[in-house]
């Protein structure tokens, strides 16, 4: 059995010069209004694609993927609490997937090292696991246990998690590895572990309040890990103003400053503006970003986003579209599906 993240297929680069050079192109936004049924309409497009590529991936490989189940279980979690129809058996199978890999991976976590033994995987990779089960609501149990103990022994010299490798955009950020880790101690730490859970928490809160992002993906981690470890008011605020001042003319986000706007930036930037900047949905700028994505989905019900990472495994195929570009896209189709679905009123009990 393969281990946990052992075959992601988003390109591992130590250095950024591992990064392709051709850009994201301009996209055409098509004109869609952001009523309530055509956002209804954008997530149950997205939602079959999304499945698809998860069970194609499931095929092909034993391991947890962040770019396919990653936000794709958060987004079927967000769908799921506005009502969509999220098959319960189907969710089930894919978190029970999830839990596999890190029960496999446990006699790793409990003597301290990653998942790839003596190296691989580190916390980039559980952080997410964690964030993806705890979106849908899934119980602590032995393998979580391991890992949060993992979590807390991994990097202990510094104030913060760094990444193992450069997987762009989703590895490629110490402010998501932080972020995600936060958000997993506080989901899945026992009562034995909270007083050093707290002890890390604190001590990330001080290093994101004081440590400057550099693009969307720091800023919109930045974010969630200030909400997540409770931050002072003033430094909730500065990073929200501070990734909703990135937004571009057209209501979408680049990954970075030199690229075009695209996806999955706007996606997860929109996604923490909501839920980590208390950004309502109806805020003008919110909404403009809304439209960008209504207007640049294809007619699968897909997010297109060109990879930009060159890839240093085999490729397979998944049953996702978009080819060896499909990796990005997907992680770029979840958050999108997350974001439009949280646009959608919860209903009435």
């Amino acid at each position: 059995m393969r281990p946990l993240f052992a075959l992601s297929m988003i390109a591992a680069c130590s250095t950024a010069a591992c990064v392709a050079a051709e850009p994201e192109p301009v996209r055409e936004i098509k004109k869609v209004e952001a009523t309530e049924a055509n956002i209804r309409k954008a997530v149950e497009r997205a939602l079959p694609p999304l499945w698809k590529g998860l069970e194609g991936h499931n095929d092909a490989h034993s391991c947890f993927a962040c770019h396919h189940h990653g936000a794709a279980l958060v987004a079927f979690g967000v769908a799921r609490s506005r009502g969509y129809d999220i098959p319960e058996q189907k969710l089930k199978e894919q978190v029970e997937f999830v839990a596999a890999d890190l029960e496999r991976n446990r006699p790793n976590f409990e003597k301290g090292k990653g998942p790839v033994a003596p190296g691989g995987g580190d916390t980039d990779n559980t952080g997410n696991a964690l964030f993806a089960l705890a979106a849908v609501g899934h119980k602590p149990d032995r393998a979580t246990t391991a890992v949060v103990g993992y979590t807390l022994g991994h990097q202990k010299t510094r104030p913060y998690w760094s990444t193992l490798v450069r997987r762009y955009p989703t590895e490629a950020s110490s402010f998501a590895t932080t972020a995600l880790n936060i958000r997993g101690l506080l989901a899945f730490r026992t009562q034995d572990q909270v007083e050093r859970a707290d002890a890390r928490i604190a001590e990330a809160k001080g290093w994101l309040v004081e440590t400057a992002a550099k693009d969307t993906e720091d800023r919109v981690f930045r974010l969630i890990g200030l909400h997540a470890a409770k931050a002072e008011p003033v430094d909730l605020k500065k990073a929200t103003d501070e990734l909703l001042n990135s937004q571009g003319k057209d209501g979408g986000w680049s990954q970075t400053d030199a690229m075009a706007r695209d996806p999955y930036a706007t996606a997860t930037a929109l996604y923490a503006l909501h839920t980590a900047g208390g950004i309502a949905v109806e805020n003008a700028e919110w909404r403009r970003g809304l439209l960008y994505l209504l207007g640049t989905q294809a007619d699968d019900g897909t997010w297109f986003v060109k990879s930009r990472s060159k890839p240093v495994q085999k490729y397979f195929e998944t049953g996702f579209p978009h080819g060896k570009d499909q990796f990005i896209s997907c992680a770029a189709t979840g958050w999108a599906t997350a974001v439009l679905a949280l646009a959608t009123p919860a209903p009435k009990k």
